[in-house]
């Protein structure tokens, strides 16, 4: 299994990167987690659109979830006639808030090209690969995911604060995708953010073998996110960036 960062640009996107956007590739199946604001475009670096598997939305944020509109146009009207429709799994309403965020299209809008399903805590199998939602601490549904193939596994945090959930999702995990929007003493909102000794402790409580910290919004200091999580994990950190590959295990 093999993690490429497509988009890793907190809250919105900044000079450098796309919002929230990583592509998964598991044997021949392809998954693209989250398609934030502005990541369409570097998404094809990547993958061709046609062969993405399916789409797995954590929540309904823009900087999640903005450019599955461009990737309807993509798939209803290409010069080669509509593709089939794609699984796309999201919080409950996920086909309402699409519709809503494309506008009236005179036909059957999103629904028509993707097969929008809901998710629910538990395990579900997307192509091959395992993937375990839970609900996570942030203001609007929002669900980690633990992805698990051939005996690898990749956790990503979606958008939350440090809680429980993030913690068994994340246990014993080969990679930690983890948010880490927050500094410590500027921000201290409840259940909204992590900053980097935050993802430090989850990856150390949940004894992950490699933590990558993203979601880091354009007025943070990358180095300074780091930091903070060094402090608190004594395993392998690396920044979230456009481009960066990590192979699962």
């Amino acid at each position: 299994m093999r993690l490429t960062v497509v988009g890793c640009s907190g809250s919105f996107p900044g000079p450098d990167s796309a919002a929230s956007c990583y592509l998964v590739e598991a044997g021949d199946a392809r998954l693209v987690l989250d398609l934030g604001n502005g990541s369409l475009g570097p998404l094809q670096r990547y993958t061709t659109l046609d062969q993405v598997d399916a789409v797995l939305l954590s929540h309904l944020h823009p900087d999640h979830c903005q450019d599955m509109c461009g990737f309807y146009v993509y798939r209803r009207f290409r010069p080669d006639g509509p593709l089939p429709p794609v699984p796309v799994y999201g919080p409950p309403g996920v086909a309402d808030r699409m519709d809503a965020a494309y506008g009236p299209t005179g036909g059957p809008g999103l629904r028509g090209s993707f097969d929008f399903a809901e998710w629910s805590e538990g395990v579900r199998r997307i192509g091959p690969v395992t993937v375990t939602v839970a609900r996570v601490a942030h203001p609007v549904p929002t669900f980690g995911m633990r992805l698990e193939y051939e005996g690898r596994v990749l956790t990503f945090s979606g958008d939350t604060g440090p809680c429980p959930a993030l913690d068994e999702l994340a246990t014993d995990a080969d990679v930690l995708l983890c948010e880490a929007a927050f500094h410590i003493g500027r921000d201290s909102a409840p259940d909204l953010h992590m900053n980097g000794r935050d993802a430090g402790e989850c990856a150390t409580r949940a004894g992950v073998g490699r933590l990558v910290l993203t979601h880091l919004p354009p007025w943070n200091d990358p180095d300074r996110t780091r930091a903070e999580a060094v402090r608190a994990y004594e395993g392998p950190i690396e920044l979230a960036r456009p481009g960066l590959r990590v192979d699962v295990g």
